[in-house]
């Protein structure tokens, strides 16, 4: 008998993992494949939080936690609020889970009823949709394009809001474009959401990959803002990975609102127990001074290869129109060059080996004129694809 449960018709498969497989069967077969399709560093875990992993499992740290985590390291994440962005978050509403992925299930787990609505912005992070559904929730996408930076603003929501609709959820930076929301874009959304008596959660899983513009100087970068300023009514969600570089640890927080700390405590007892113990006691050392001026340098390199690789795309023929700020990332308007990013993709990647994710992924809002390129490979690889690139659009 096989009868899965109705929900999974609105699942789709995430096509970006399924091209890194195929690019691992031609790298099997002796092919060079330019790796720009996964948003995952390409740095290793620095030496610190290592370090602290490999002494950890040594001294028998590998019981399980309480199920939101070591108190010290919920003491840490709060702590780096105070310091990196002058905002006091309690500890008591710093829950530590398993990865962002876990905070969302989490967080639509205790928050989304069956058939309520939910506004996301369309191009987005395609899982967070699909970890909706999971939970009997309605993603109901929001169109955004260049004229808002890629980002949902209050007039979009107050026309796309429903007597159904139970929240937004947001991305900055956001994946796939790398755009921002300012601190009053995060304030007027929050506002909106609190007068149609919504939940506003907000995904700044990319934070600490900031970039200032292209013409600024190298080491001017500044913080995105984040949502804990705007109110203690926000959820807000981080993570280890992409900043830290901990990607396989699989380990992030959230930021509960205090009425809802208890309810997110029993969901987590239930669903996961608590999240990696050795990998919490390594993230302790992600706040060291030593481990932020590893991160810091490598952020550094993130700028250069963004600074390098857009002019590069587009003397190529891509149309960059979401302002690359953050996350690392560039979202191409493909359309002069195909009519169908995804099929673009399979060419690249059979043709020239150069591997990128077609807008497919990432929602309806014209999928098949976008297609976006990761910089997570060395800047003499990015050189060698937009050769690739530039030598098979001139057959």
């Amino acid at each position: 008998m096989y009868r899965p449960a109705r929900r999974l018709a609105d699942i789709a498969p995430f096509h970006v993992v399924e091209l890194l497989t195929r690019a691992r069967q031609l790298e099997a077969e002796g092919r060079d494949i330019i790796h720009m399709e996964v948003g995952e560093p390409d740095f290793p875990t620095p030496e610190p939080i290592a370090a602290a992993a490999v002494d950890a499992i040594r001294r028998g740290k590998t019981l399980y936690t309480e199920a939101l985590g070591l108190p010290e390291l919920r003491e840490a994440i709060a702590a780096f609020y105070r310091t990196r962005h002058g905002v006091a978050v309690p500890a008591t509403r710093v829950a530590v889970t398993a990865g962002a992925s876990g905070a969302l299930n989490l967080a639509f787990a205790c928050l989304a009823e069956p058939g309520s609505q939910w506004l996301l912005a369309d191009p987005g992070y395609p899982c967070n949709r699909h970890i909706l559904r999971v939970y009997e929730g309605r993603p109901q996408n929001i169109p955004v394009g260049p004229d808002s930076n890629f980002q949902p603003t209050p007039e979009l929501l107050r026309q796309h809001w429903s007597a159904t609709t139970a929240g937004l959820l947001v991305a900055s930076p956001a994946n796939p474009t790398g755009t921002l929301l300012t601190a009053p874009e995060i304030a007027a959304l929050a506002g909106v959401c609190r007068a149609k008596d919504g939940h506003f959660l907000v995904d700044e899983i990319y934070h600490g990959l900031t970039y200032a513009p292209q013409e600024v100087p190298s080491g001017d970068e500044t913080d995105a803002p984040t949502a804990c300023a705007a109110g203690d009514d926000i959820w807000v969600i981080n993570s280890f990975s992409k900043y830290f570089q901990m990607t396989g640890w699989r380990l992030g927080w959230m930021v509960i609102p205090e009425a809802y700390v208890r309810d997110v405590e029993k969901l987590a007892q239930n669903l996961v127990l608590c999240p990696s113990t050795p990998a919490q006691h390594a993230a302790l050392a992600a706040f060291a001074p030593e481990t932020i001026a590893i991160l810091e340098m490598r952020r550094g390199e993130f700028r250069k290869r963004r600074d390098f690789l857009a002019p590069a795309l587009a003397s190529v023929g891509f149309r960059i129109t979401a302002r690359p700020q953050g996350a690392f990332y560039l979202y191409c308007d493909c359309s002069g060059l195909c009519d169908d990013s995804f099929e673009l993709a399979r060419d690249l990647l059979e043709k020239v080996g150069v591997a990128a994710t077609p807008g497919l992924d990432f929602g309806s809002n014209t999928p098949e004129k976008h297609i976006r390129f990761a910089y997570t490979t060395g800047i003499d690889r990015l050189a060698e694809a937009v050769d690739r690139l530039r030598r098979h659009f001139a057959r």
